[in-house]
Parts: structure tokens; sequence; C-alpha cells
């Protein structure tokens, strides 16, 4: 597979349904997160992001919650964000794909007057998120029955 692929927002219909068949695949599919969970009224109004390879491939996606749709995952704080549902397809995974996901929600908090972004990340991706800047805080939790702990970065 080519390396090559690009990050945007997700506006169109179509982009948006890509990043739903990507969550489909790691969430529901790979990790049997139920699919009445998986997709929430958030989506919505969230800011989607979506990595394409050069051939319309979808390989990854991410959410942004901000404003009232955050405070409920960040300590009531409406200056933070909440990334949330990255998830990178299986063939895509190594190429870097899922920090350039990151950056990209981090770059749409900024966008958005937010001064730091918060996720609950599975611990087995804590090593991930820290090499991106992000600092874990407070106790292990369960989320869809995979173990996650909170982790804040500030921009």
């Amino acid at each position: 597979m080519s390396g090559e692929y690009t990050v945007r927002e997700a506006v169109a219909d179509e982009d948006r349904e890509a990043c739903f068949a990507v969550r489909r695949e790691v969430f529901v599919e790979e990790q049997g997160v139920p699919a009445e969970i998986e997709y929430d009224p958030y989506d919505a109004t969230a800011v989607h992001v979506l990595a394409v390879r050069a051939d319309g491939v979808p390989l990854g996606t991410g959410r942004l919650l901000h404003g009232a749709d955050a405070t409920g995952k960040t300590g009531a704080d409406a200056s933070v964000g909440s990334l949330g549902r990255l998830a990178v397809a299986e063939a895509a995974r190594g190429l870097g794909v899922g920090a350039a996901l990151v950056r990209a929600i981090e770059d749409a908090a900024r966008g958005r007057g937010l001064t730091a972004v918060d996720l609950h990340a599975q611990t087995h991706a804590l090593g991930f998120y820290e090499r991106l800047g992000y600092v874990a805080y407070g106790e292990e939790f369960p989320d869809a029955g995979i173990p996650h702990r909170a982790m804040r970065r500030v921009l």
C-alpha cells in the first residue's frame, strides 16, 4: 500500500459515511464494540476528520467534540475539546495516519478557540498519545468493556 494520503475535515455526506465505515471496521468488527453504542447523537455536531489514500480509500478517522457537547467529558471546561473515535484501518497502521489525524483534530480545536484537548485512551494506546504530548490523569476506567485512561494536551 502506498503511504500517500491526505487528512481533511469530513464535511460532505460521503466523507462522513467513510468515517463511519472505518469506525465500524475498527470498533464494531475488530474490537467487538456494540454498534448501538459506537454511534451516538454527538456524531451530528462533532467535527469529523478523515484520512484518505490518494485513490480515495478511507484509512482513518477521528472526531472532536466542542462546546456543550464536550463539557461532560472535560470536567465542564468549555475551553477544552474532546478527541474521540480515533480509528485507523488495519491495513493503514504504521503509516503515521493516527498521528496525522490527532494533529488535524488539534488544528480544528485551535480554530475553534479551544485551549486543550482531552481524550479517553484505550490503555494499550497510552504510549501513542504520550508521544504526541498527552498526559494521563485519573484512574483507569472501563468504556465498552475496554480499559481506558483520561489524557489531556494543552494546545
